[in-house]
């Protein structure tokens, strides 16, 4: 990647995140409110103290890896929307697996078990969506979308019937060693699930850089075309980026089912599987990146939390939106990132 490519995309999250706090100060004064308080109070309550910082890793981490499953299907021409049902199927399996453990099972077994069994969830997931785009045709957009409420209905019927327990929609509690423990910031709910955030944006960093399969992912995203007159098998190749972003996207399940609630539970981080769209956007899916620009979105939700009696609690979505749209609008284009085009 050029110099001149690096320095235009740092231009554009930089212009999106001042025309995010342009926008939002602006709203704060339509709303009564004295930016600078607000701007003030927010700070305060994501940096201020350990438990701010806690909670705005807590919420960053599963954004890295929802950044990330979105990130890497763009490589190959492909977005990944998917995140939601993806994370469902991996959250509901690792949970299910994670209680049925012996419960003297020690953590060097239980995590690593856990872990690929939600990789595998999701990872299935979405595979088969780029089955289904490879193969039949079909948009992985739309295919997305519905798996999205399927699963999400199955899950909820599948619950009912056998997996919830007492009367919550709650799975059985994960064995001990099935848990990862919390970072000790002052009972925030970051957890040590952060590092497994971390090493998969520097593994999705040297697959796309090193790998055969990355080579492969971007010779598809730049054109299909001119990938297989190079050999490449487009079909194969698509379907490998949807089903690493599935199962990127069921680690993010499975920090919410073992680095939170340590169960499953109707409407387990919803939400985050859309919201890791814009993190990808923002960062143009560099995962590097992606980690700075989930931060940059987890600090506003959970400042914006800390401002809801100064300003209206809405005010984070708009900023939100602004970043994502400001980003996209400065380098004209949205799914193109990596040079690739459908």
């Amino acid at each position: 990647m050029s110099a001149r490519r690096w320095a235009d995309e740092l231009a554009a999250a930089a212009v999106a995140l001042l025309a995010a706090t342009a926008a939002g100060s602006l709203l704060m004064i339509l709303a009564g409110a004295s930016p600078l308080e607000v701007w003030r109070t927010l700070a305060a309550r994501t940096l201020g103290d350990a438990y701010g910082v806690g909670q705005v890793i807590f919420r960053a981490t599963p954004l890295v890896l929802t950044g990330l499953a979105v990130a890497v299907p763009l490589r190959a021409g492909l977005f990944n929307i998917g995140g939601e049902g993806q994370m469902i199927a991996a959250a509901l399996a690792c949970a299910v697996v994670g209680a049925a453990l012996p419960a003297g099972t020690p953590a060097v077994v239980a995590l690593p078990v856990v872990l690929a069994v939600a990789m595998v969830g999701g990872g299935a997931v979405g595979a088969a969506t780029g089955a289904l785009r490879a193969y039949r045709g079909a948009h992985e957009v739309i295919v997305a979308i519905l798996l999205n409420a399927i699963l999400g209905g199955v899950a909820l019927w599948l619950g009912n019937e056998w997996l919830f327990v007492g009367d919550g929609t709650r799975t059985a509690t994960v064995v001990e060693g099935a848990r990862f423990g919390e970072l000790g910031l002052r009972g925030s709910g970051a957890s040590w699930s952060v590092l497994v955030a971390l090493a998969a944006a520097a593994a999705v960093g040297w697959l796309e850089l090193r790998s055969t399969a990355g080579h492969a992912w971007r010779m598809i995203g730049g054109g299909p075309d001119a990938a297989r007159a190079a050999g490449i098998d487009v079909a194969r190749g698509r379907l490998t980026a949807l089903a690493a972003g599935g199962a990127l996207a069921g680690l993010a399940g499975a920090h919410f089912v073992l680095g939170h609630k340590h169960a499953f539970e109707e409407g387990l981080g919803r939400g985050q599987g859309f919201l890791g769209v814009a993190v990808a956007l923002l960062a143009q899916g560099r995962p590097a990146a992606i980690v700075l620009s989930a931060l940059v979105f987890g600090a506003l939700a959970q400042g914006g939390l800390g401002v809801a009696e100064l300003v209206p609690k809405e005010l984070v979505d708009v900023l939100q939106a602004v970043v994502v749209l400001v980003a996209a609008a400065t380098l004209g284009r949205v799914t193109t990132i990596g040079g690739g085009r459908r």
